[in-house]
C-alpha cells in the first residue's frame, strides 16, 4: 500500500488538488503495478511563514 505525503505552500484550489491526486495515483498505479484503491495520499498545506531556505523565511522573499 503506497502512502504519499505531499507538502506544498497553501493557495492551491480544490480543483488543482483533485488533478494532483489523480495524476499521482495514476503514476503510482503504473509504476508499481497496484490498484488505485491501494494508493493513499496526504496533502499538507503550509504557509510560507513556516518554511525557510538558507536562513530566510519563504514569506520574506
Amino acid at each position: 500500500m503506497p502512502i504519499v505525503q505531499i507538502e506544498m505552500f497553501e493557495g492551491r484550489t480544490l480543483e488543482q488538488k483533485r488533478m494532483l491526486v489523480e495524476k499521482v495515483t495514476q503514476a503510482i498505479v503504473e509504476s508499481v503495478n497496484t490498484a488505485p484503491e491501494n494508493v493513499k495520499i496526504v496533502i499538507r498545506d503550509m504557509s510560507k511563514e513556516n518554511y525557510a531556505i538558507a536562513g530566510k523565511l519563504a514569506c520574506d522573499k
